[in-house]
C-alpha cells in the first residue's frame, strides 16, 4: 500500500496529449452534453418542461474527462446540475430528455424530473435536489464498496456551495477513519447558487478542505479535458488501492444562471464571453483537432451533424411521448 500523504498533492508535469482517438471522444460526448442543454433551456422557455432545470453549459470538461478515467462499476452520484453526469455516463439521451419532460419514457418513468434520475446499469445513484445530500450517499456508496471489496471506487460531485455544508465535513472524517475508495469532486464553478466564491467561503481553495482530515487533495483546470482526465487517474488510482479518500477541485464556469431561472446579474456579460472565448473547453478540443491531428472542418460538421440528430430525436421523443398513466403514483412506493 502506497503511503499516505497529508498534505495536497500536484503533479507538476504536463498532461499527457490525447490521440486523436481520444480528442474525438472528448470532443463529441461534450458536445453531445453542450447541445442537449440548449435543447433542454429551449424546451424550458416553451413550457414542455417544468420544475426547477440547471443547466451544465461550460462546465462539460469535468464529468466527460472523469468518465474517462473511471473504469466498468465504478458509481456516479451528483447533484442537481446533473444532465450531463446522465450522458456521461451513457443513459440515453432520449430517456433523460424525456423525464425532463415528465413522460413515461423517461428513466424515471416521468415522476421524478429533472433532479430524481437513477441508473443501476450505468451506476449512476442520482442528482439530488437537496444541496450537500449526495456527499453522505456517495460516502455510503463507498463504503459499500470496501466491505464488498470489489474494487470499485464512488466518484461523488458537488458545488463550491455545497462544500460548506456539515454533512460533507462529517463524510470526509468518516471516508478518511475507514479509508473508504471515494474521490470528491468539487465542480467549483465560483458563484454557487449565486454568491460569489470570494464573498462566501473563508478558505477558497478547496482543494485544501481535506486537510484536517488528512485527505490529499489538487486543483485541476476543469476547463480542460486533458487536465481533467490526468488528474481523475491519479485520484482513482490512490482510492483504488485502499488508501482512502481524495478531493480534486474542479476548477470551472457555468455559462448560464444557477437555473433557468436566474438572470445571473451577479456577474457581468462581459466576464463570461471572456471565458467562453478564453477557456472554452469544447473549442479548445476543437482547436487541437484541427490543429494536431489533421483532423477537416467536414469531420467536425459530420460529428455536429450526428449528436444534433440524437438530440433533435430525443426531443422529438420527450414531446409525443404519453404521460404516465395515473396508476404510475402507487408504484415504486416504499411501504
Amino acid at each position: 500500500m502506497a503511503k499516505k500523504p497529508t498534505a495536497r498533492v500536484a503533479d507538476p508535469s504536463a498532461p499527457a496529449p490525447f490521440t486523436k482517438d481520444q480528442d474525438i471522444l472528448a470532443y463529441r460526448e461534450m458536445l453531445l452534453i453542450r447541445r442537449f442543454e440548449e435543447k433542454a433551456g429551449q424546451m424550458y422557455g416553451m413550457g414542455l418542461i417544468g420544475g426547477f432545470c440547471h443547466l451544465y453549459i461550460g462546465q462539460e470538461a469535468v464529468v466527460v474527462g472523469m468518465q474517462m478515467a473511471m473504469k466498468p462499476g465504478d458509481q456516479v452520484i451528483t447533484g442537481y446540475r446533473d444532465h450531463g453526469h446522465m450522458l456521461s455516463t451513457g443513459m440515453a439521451a432520449r430517456g433523460v430528455m424525456a423525464e425532463l419532460t415528465g413522460r413515461r419514457g423517461g428513466l424515471s418513468k416521468g415522476k421524478g424530473g429533472s433532479m430524481h434520475m437513477f441508473s443501476i446499469e450505468k451506476q449512476f445513484f442520482g442528482g439530488h435536489g437537496i444541496v450537500g445530500a449526495q456527499v453522505s450517499l456517495g460516502t455510503g456508496l463507498a463504503f459499500a464498496d470496501r466491505y464488498r471489496n470489489n474494487g470499485a471506487v464512488s466518484v461523488t460531485y458537488f458545488g463550491d456551495g455545497a462544500a460548506n455544508q456539515g454533512q460533507v465535513y462529517e463524510s470526509f472524517n468518516m471516508a478518511e477513519l475507514w479509508k473508504l475508495p471515494v474521490v470528491y469532486v468539487i465542480e467549483n464553478n465560483k458563484y454557487a447558487m449565486g454568491t460569489s466564491v470570494s464573498r462566501a467561503s473563508a478558505q477558497q481553495d478547496f482543494s485544501k478542505r481535506g486537510t484536517s482530515f488528512n485527505i490529499p487533495g489538487e486543483q485541476v483546470d476543469g476547463m480542460d479535458v486533458q487536465a481533467v482526465k490526468a488528474a481523475s487517474e491519479r485520484a482513482l488510482a490512490f482510492a483504488r488501492e485502499g488508501n482512502g479518500p481524495y478531493i480534486l477541485e474542479m476548477q470551472t464556469y457555468r455559462y448560464r444562471g444557477h437555473s433557468m431561472s436566474d438572470p445571473a446579474k451577479y456577474r457581468s456579460k462581459e466576464e463570461v464571453q471572456k471565458m467562453r472565448t478564453e477557456h472554452d473547453p469544447i473549442e479548445q478540443v476543437r482547436n487541437r483537432l484541427l490543429e494536431s491531428h489533421g483532423a477537416t472542418e467536414d469531420e467536425l460538421k459530420k460529428f455536429d451533424a450526428e449528436v444534433r440528430e440524437i438530440v433533435n430525436e430525443a426531443a422529438d421523443f420527450a414531446t409525443n411521448d404519453p404521460e404516465p398513466d395515473v396508476s404510475e403514483l402507487y408504484t415504486d412506493i416504499l411501504r
